[in-house]
């Protein structure tokens, strides 16, 4: 199996517990408007909710969780504009200030551990620290213990939603056959047979 199979099964229990606030159609509403209002040229991209060091700190953090390899990963197919859009325009007030601490925590966590800020590691510090996230998240999720609001938890379903729902995670990870050759994001699934998808 390899990271991508991993990710798409991590990704079946991240999403279950974080659809709890939106029904599926909020969800893919979300996103179709998301993705229609993102920018074609993303390098450009300028935060509307997240300072401008949040925002590298979130598409870091999501390049770390989905790496370009052979396929483009979270940068090239937009996470971090996703996920500042979706902090600004579709979380809650609350949820959205929580994730705002962890994201604070982490650099808290980051100059404690290593004496810099989270931006300022090199990437084999970057990427220990964020295991470490990874393990406490699995470790509440062992003791059956709420993870939806931890900060790591959030900020992996957001990768994996932003990833999953972008042209380039349809047609070049999941190769998803797009026809008549428009994109349109979250397209709803129809039942061709009953109990079939």
């Amino acid at each position: 199996m390899d990271r991508r199979d991993v990710m798409r099964a991590l990704g079946a229990g991240l999403v279950l517990p974080m659809l709890r606030g939106f029904s599926p159609e909020q969800l893919n509403a979300a996103a179709a408007k998301i993705r229609d209002r993102l920018p074609s040229r993303l390098p450009g991209y300028k935060p509307i909710l997240l300072g401008e060091l949040q925002y590298q700190t979130v598409t870091v953090i999501a390049e770390h969780i989905l790496p370009a390899t052979d396929t483009p990963g979270a940068t090239d197919a937009g996470v971090g504009p996703f996920i500042d859009m979706m902090l600004a325009e579709w979380y809650k007030t609350e949820d959205r200030d929580k994730f705002l601490e962890g994201l604070a925590n982490l650099d808290d966590r980051s100059s404690n551990m290593f004496g810099a800020t989270f931006l300022k590691l090199g990437e084999a510090k970057q990427v220990a620290l964020l295991h470490g996230l990874d393990a406490e998240v699995t470790a509440l999720q062992d003791a059956d213990l709420e993870t939806d609001s931890y900060f790591f938890h959030r900020m992996k379903w957001l990768t994996l939603f932003g990833y999953y729902t972008s042209e380039i995670g349809q047609t070049q990870e999941l190769q998803a056959a797009i026809i008549p050759g428009h994109y349109d994001p979250c397209a709803p699934l129809k039942r061709d047979t009953p109990g079939e998808w």
